[in-house]
């Protein structure tokens, strides 16, 4: 039999869904900017570039109000590995080149666009 009892409010809960719906719309509205990067400022683009400015300013504040909520258990893991093994995991070491990767090659897609 279930009991009509609510369950309280999770932060928790509401931070890491906010930090993930946020963060997942930037890559929809960072395409739709690129799309329209030459285009004059219109309603249309200005709309896309507002949208992707705002999902990243709310990702951003989440998602550092997910890492204050979550202090204590990432300092804990932390310290444990660093006791553990000082050296980087081979995840650290893969999540670290492919992130690399990436932004290299975007940043550097700008760089032969403009020049």
């Amino acid at each position: 039999m279930k009991t009509n009892e609510k369950k309280p409010f999770s932060t928790r809960a509401f931070v890491a869904l906010t930090a993930a719906v946020s963060g997942l719309g930037l890559p929809l509205t960072g395409y739709a900017n690129h799309l329209y990067q030459f285009a004059p400022l219109s309603t249309q683009r200005h709309a896309w570039m507002a949208a992707h400015n705002i999902l990243a300013t709310l990702f951003l504040v989440f998602a550092v109000w997910h890492i204050f909520l979550n202090r204590h258990a990432l300092l804990k893991y932390a310290k444990g590995a660093v006791r553990n093994n000082p050296f980087p995991s081979r995840e650290a070491i893969l999540a670290s080149v492919i992130v690399a990767s990436v932004m290299f090659l975007f940043v550097g897609h700008a760089f032969v666009a403009g020049g």
